[in-house]
């Protein structure tokens, strides 16, 4: 496989910085956009504190199955320039689509037999691609299927749940507090309020809130796989029922015992705080082999097209 620079231009003019892993040999090839979560993200899906290293490994096993894939920098991290604190959910869903486009355009991808795949936050935004022309394939890894709000306030108890017992007794105290800032932030105008004394990015939660993905995922048009964790505590498994619902055509939901949010297995207690062990182990390797094996079973049948021009 070769990795080489790529630079798709955002709405704006914003240049998003990223990685195209090619395949060996000739093209066109069938490709994949990769949508990585929420926060400060590079293109392979790390932070300065929690490496996720998704990127990657998903690249190399598409690139083993003859297949591109395309990941990038979000806006204020990495080559990519922008504000991150000042980027909102809307953005975020523009550059995928701008990052879409300028992948289906290169003359060595095949522009009919392009995939989404996206995790949390870009699972969302991977339903809002799903019913552009160009894309042929759809991998949703937990996304959730409600307004959301309900989405965020679900996280919020299950993270709760958790607390350590020295902590619960306050959590009446917590709930209240984080209520009110929620409240603030829902009110007000800027895109950076500070929470706590510390800056926090008040347009991207604004616009997350207020997002609805069921639309989205009711005009996807392209075949969709969706996996979500058992052990997920950040978006609830039963939205893949929503999902094989809402979607109209072909949608396949597997619910996948002991994995979590960052697509690792835990087969203790599911809890945000075991995050870095076990970032220190890599993807899952079935989720892997079977999110590969149906992206090459949907993106290798797709009929070809003559490029004119």
């Amino acid at each position: 496989m070769t990795d080489v620079d790529m630079t798709a231009i955002a709405d704006d003019g914003l240049p998003l910085v990223g990685t195209l892993t090619l395949p060996v040999g000739p093209g066109p090839h069938p490709a994949v956009l990769l949508l990585h979560g929420s926060g400060r993200l590079d293109r392979d899906s790390n932070t300065a504190r929690l490496r996720m290293e998704l990127g990657p490994p998903l690249a190399s096993r598409l690139a083993d199955a003859g297949i591109a894939t395309l990941r990038y920098d979000r806006r204020g991290v990495g080559a990519t320039g922008g504000d991150w604190r000042a980027t909102g959910f809307a953005a975020g869903r523009h550059d995928a689509a701008a990052a879409l486009r300028a992948l289906a355009a290169r003359p060595d991808i095949r522009t009919e037999a392009v995939g989404v795949l996206g995790h949390s936050e870009g699972a969302v935004h991977a339903m809002s691609l799903g019913a552009r022309p160009e894309v042929a394939a759809v991998v949703l890894l937990a996304g959730f299927a409600r307004p959301g709000e309900d989405a965020l306030r679900w996280q919020a108890a299950m993270i709760a749940r958790d607390l350590p017992a020295p902590v619960r007794p306050l959590l009446p105290i917590l709930r209240s507090l984080a209520n009110r800032q929620l409240a603030r932030i829902k009110t007000s105008s800027t895109d950076v309020v500070r929470v706590l004394g510390r800056p926090t990015n008040a347009r991207w939660l604004r616009e997350l809130l207020d997002h609805d993905p069921r639309p989205d995922l009711a005009n996807i048009k392209a075949p969709v796989l969706a996996i979500t964790g058992g052990e997920d505590v950040q978006v609830d498994p039963a939205d893949l029922d929503e999902i094989r619902r809402l979607v109209p055509g072909d949608v396949t939901v597997h619910r996948v015992p002991d994995l979590t949010h960052v697509l690792r297995r835990d087969f203790g207690r599911p809890s945000v705080r075991s995050y870095r062990h076990l970032l220190r182990q890599p993807v899952d390797p079935d989720l892997l082999a079977q999110v590969v094996g149906w992206l090459a079973h949907r993106l290798h049948r797709a009929p070809e097209t003559v490029r004119v021009g």
